[in-house]
């Protein structure tokens, strides 16, 4: 039985816990407990806070972690990473008070700058030859300049509005994030084929987010011309009507070629055109 980790709480805790229901994975309530076994796939889940999770991947405590990669980039311990999951998505950035004079990363040299990710600062003020002070601080990071602890900070942005009520100014974006799927460095043979199981299901409904599933009847004749325009994920599925000389095609295309195709399939003949959404489907 495979051990996957998540955040104990809060938004990327929900969304986890969304993916697995989407793979068929039901977990139970997790209120004051450290761990659930999940029905519908041989999988236990930890609940733990997200900066603990990529130690305990590393130590083989839970063999798979869902968590930030800003955590894994941080802390640096040695894990596997199989995939991003397309949730969970920030920045970390470097911000200065809104009357700061700011006209480059120069700014810092010589400044105290707050934040509690700074082994990923660390590596960016080395690559652009900056020399400050990191003070690394724990909680609210953005009050640290309004009561005199830093003169900057790096911190997680996501709107920005905790920036502004706080009287700051995002100037550089320095690491993208999202919640990606990691995985112990040494699982053995029996796991790593579970893990593949996973990951199918896990690819599968990413996948389908960008998908729509299409409906349509057609005159028979124009039948090859409709082929080419939708090749589908091998080839469009084609079923004979009652009415003789038409067919009917279903074929899944990609959302950001999706007008694009039905406009030239009406323009062949296509009638009755129905767009369903592929990740409802699967659902």
């Amino acid at each position: 039985m495979l051990k996957i980790a998540i955040q104990a709480k809060g938004r990327l805790n929900e969304q986890s816990l969304e993916l697995l229901s989407e793979a068929g994975i039901r977990v139970a309530e997790s209120k004051r407990k450290l761990i659930s076994r999940a029905e519908g796939f041989p999988l236990e889940v930890l609940y733990l806070r997200d900066d603990d999770i990529p130690q305990a991947v590393s130590m083989g405590v839970a063999d798979l972690g869902i968590v930030g990669l800003n955590e894994v980039a941080e802390k640096g311990f040695a894990v596997e990473q199989l995939m991003d999951l397309g949730f969970g998505g920030c920045r970390l950035s470097l911000a200065v008070p809104r009357t700061a004079d700011y006209e480059g990363p120069d700014f810092f040299h010589g400044k105290r700058v707050a934040t509690s990710y700074p082994n990923i600062l660390a590596r960016y003020f080395a690559e652009k030859g900056i020399e400050a002070e990191i003070h690394t601080i724990e909680g609210s990071v953005e009050i640290a300049p309004a009561v005199g602890m830093s003169d900057a900070i790096f911190d997680i942005v996501s709107s920005g509005g905790t920036l502004i009520s706080n009287g700051l100014t995002e100037v550089e974006k320095v690491f993208f994030s999202e919640a990606v799927l990691i995985a112990a460095p040494d699982l053995d043979r029996a796991k790593r084929t579970e893990v593949g199981q996973l990951t199918f299901r896990f690819n599968s409904i990413l996948d389908s987010r960008d998908m729509k599933y299409v409906l349509m009847n057609l005159p028979q004749e124009r039948l090859d011309e409709a082929i080419r325009i939708l090749p589908g994920m091998r080839s469009p599925t084609v079923l004979p009507l009652a009415q003789e000389g038409w067919c009917s095609i279903h074929a899944v295309i990609d959302k950001a070629q999706l007008w694009e195709r039905i406009e030239r399939l009406k323009a062949i003949g296509a009638e009755g055109i129905l767009i369903l959404s592929l990740e409802n489907m699967i659902r």
